[in-house]
């Protein structure tokens, strides 16, 4: 339902990242033989070719350096896109874009009617003065509720409860 694309990608960049893992450890398995190589060469005199193994073994590390790079961007970059891959809604759940394409299943105890006067529960503690949603703006940059008086008792008593009895 929607994820093709986001399957794409997983797929184009795992691609990616095996691609460079390959190149990494070519290169990992090149420096090691030259390694061992360079070691050889020196003890059988032959010190102009172990100095070029030594540049050639250089150049390589220089590279595995990038690649090393590349693999961990793509490691991340593969984790990020998983992470937005969505779960399996169960096969009797309806295709549908919003919650106007929902089926309701079933309803239980007695639909709740509420007068035409009825004030949400934010103007309720604006009313009441229980919450000062400006002073939460002005201290998280977010709409965190500072509670106070009433409502700061309010909330302390919750939390008791909350702790005494839940966990």
């Amino acid at each position: 339902k929607g994820a093709k694309e986001i399957i794409d990608r997983v797929i184009e960049t795992n691609n990616k990242r095996r691609h460079t893992q390959g190149l990494l450890d070519t290169n990992l398995s090149e420096v090691n033989t030259l390694s061992k190589n360079i070691g050889q060469m020196m003890k059988e005199g032959r010190k102009e070719e172990a100095e070029s193994a030594r540049v050639r073994v250089a150049d390589i590390k220089e590279k595995t350096k990038a690649l090393e790079t590349s693999m961990s961007e793509a490691d991340a970059e593969l984790q990020n896109i998983l992470y937005t891959i969505p779960n399996l809604p169960h096969s009797s759940v309806p295709e549908g874009t919003g919650a106007e394409d929902n089926t309701v299943e079933r309803m239980g105890g007695k639909e709740t009617t509420l007068p035409p006067d009825a004030l949400p529960h934010w103007e309720l503690a604006k009313k009441y003065d229980l919450i000062d949603f400006e002073w939460g703006v002005k201290i998280t940059g977010a709409g965190f509720p500072v509670y106070k008086g009433k409502g700061a008792r309010l909330r302390v008593f919750g939390n008791l409860f909350y702790g005494k009895h839940i966990y």
